[in-house]
């Protein structure tokens, strides 16, 4: 999906460009033309970014059963034409539940997890099976007409993990439940490089030729940390972490989860344990949400909460590249007389005052500093319209003069037509031109009439 729409409350995806019928109803055919074409031109940058990188995707029980998922299957055979490599697991804890239900046998769970004795194992392996080739069948599909039509995957699934007794954990015996041993991580790779599917079932086999059954969230984990994917990806009934007012939390870095505040076995906890494992991003999404898939790949912000070992928004010394994004930052701005405007060769010369701050391969801030000897200028502070609701501007602030400390200045200005009041709420004071080193002072323009506002350090 590219820079989704919304019609009613329904995505627009990638998958279901046939089925616009509702939206186009309230547009032009011409108008519709150029809103696919905008899609298209935004998610290049995300096409490129991710083909050749390598994704394991986690789809829980209950997500194999939701009416979404076909969609789902539609979504990652879209992946793989875009070149993505994918490793798709699944869990099947409520299939199974309800098999054993009417077979009359009562499940017990310790620790999160099934204890699966030698009675239930037949009838774990027939779900377990069974979903699989509903999984294998509905990734087959390429009827004409169909979103499929033409993607010719091949899917292979196999014995690529090992696995070992969970055994006896504070006197309880989970019999033939089983945690992780290896993952074949060459063979998964080589299958990968052969542009073929990967389905990993919840199994594991021992040396011995055991067969135990495994969770599917720490299976992925596990999958994901072997072969040293680029993602890992849970799609759960809920959409990402909420905070205190219900509201999606779009990022959270690894080590600011506390692991007690979850089950160990949930998507939360293993994205956790993941990203510290050297997984660099972890999703988590809802199935529930049609092209929730899509719109977390192929957009800036996302639908659900990305977690990573580090913040993937940053603060850095702005390079040659970052010039067209500064630009198209500044442009608003310098249209609208709050700033000056800078042409592209000035930039160029300057770019080493500048800061930046990144997100995502976005310029969505920025500001400089020029010195003049134990005074400097603060210029050019800008955040992007969608992200001025996160103190980034005081960021921004506090890394100009962390930078300004650093060169021996004692004093930074500002020079403001419509932003006073921000600079005074952040401790600057009214100065007057005599503030003004002499050399900035000569270029002061009386008719633009800026206020001057100073803060000592």
């Amino acid at each position: 999906m590219l820079n989704p729409s919304r019609c009613h409350g329904q995505l627009i995806s990638f998958a279901h460009l046939s089925s616009f019928t509702a939206c186009r109803a309230h547009m032009s055919d011409k108008e519709h033309a150029r809103r696919h074409v905008k899609w298209f031109r935004d998610s290049s940058p995300y096409i490129n970014a991710h083909r050749g990188r390598t994704f394991v995707i986690y789809v829980d029980g209950a997500g194999l059963s939701h009416d979404n998922f076909p969609l789902i299957i539609q979504d990652i055979v879209l992946l793989h034409s875009l070149g993505v490599r994918i490793v798709l697991v699944y869990g099947a804890t409520p299939q199974i539940n309800r098999n054993l239900a009417r077979r009359g046998i009562v499940s017990e769970s310790a620790e999160g997890i099934r204890i699966t004795t030698a009675e239930m194992l037949p009838h774990v392996q027939e779900v377990v099976g069974r979903l699989r080739s509903d999984i294998e069948s509905m990734l087959s599909m390429g009827a004409t007409n169909s979103p499929q039509h033409g993607a010719d995957i091949a899917v292979v699934s196999g014995n690529v993990i090992r696995a070992r007794p969970l055994g006896v954990r504070d006197g309880i015996d989970f019999h033939n439940t089983g945690e992780i041993r290896r993952v074949n991580a060459d063979l998964i790779a080589r299958l990968l490089s052969m542009r073929t599917l990967l389905l990993v079932s919840p199994l594991g086999y021992s040396l011995s030729g055991q067969m135990f059954n495994l969770h599917g969230s720490a299976l992925a984990a596990d999958v994901a940390v072997a072969l040293g994917a680029d993602k890992l990806i849970y799609l759960a009934s809920e959409n990402g972490v909420k905070d205190s007012q219900g509201d999606v939390i779009t990022e959270l870095q690894a080590d600011a989860i506390k692991p007690d505040e979850y089950p160990p076995y949930s998507p939360v906890a293993q994205a956790r344990e993941a990203c510290l494992r050297g997984v660099p991003r972890c999703h988590l999404i809802s199935f529930r949400d049609d092209g929730s898939l899509l719109e977390e790949l192929f957009t800036r912000d996302g639908i659900g909460t990305q977690i990573t070992e580090t913040s993937y928004e940053q603060i850095r010394a702005a390079a040659a590249d970052d010039i067209s994004g500064i630009m198209e930052l500044l442009a608003p701005l310098e249209a609208s007389g709050t700033l000056l405007k800078r042409p592209r060769e000035t930039l160029e010369t300057e770019i080493s005052r500048f800061l930046i701050i990144e997100r995502d391969g976005m310029v969505v801030g920025c500001a400089a500093l020029y010195p003049y000897d134990t005074r400097a200028e603060l210029a050019c502070l800008a955040t992007h319209p969608d992200y001025r609701n996160d103190n980034r501007g005081e960021m921004l602030l506090d890394a100009i003069e962390a930078n300004a400390r650093t060169l021996g200045v004692k004093t930074i200005f500002a020079l403001t037509t419509h932003t006073a009041q921000w600079f005074s709420d952040h401790g600057f004071i009214p100065g007057s031109t005599k503030d003004l080193p002499s050399e900035k002072r000569a270029l002061y323009n009386y008719q633009r009439n800026s206020k001057v506002l100073v803060k000592t350090l």
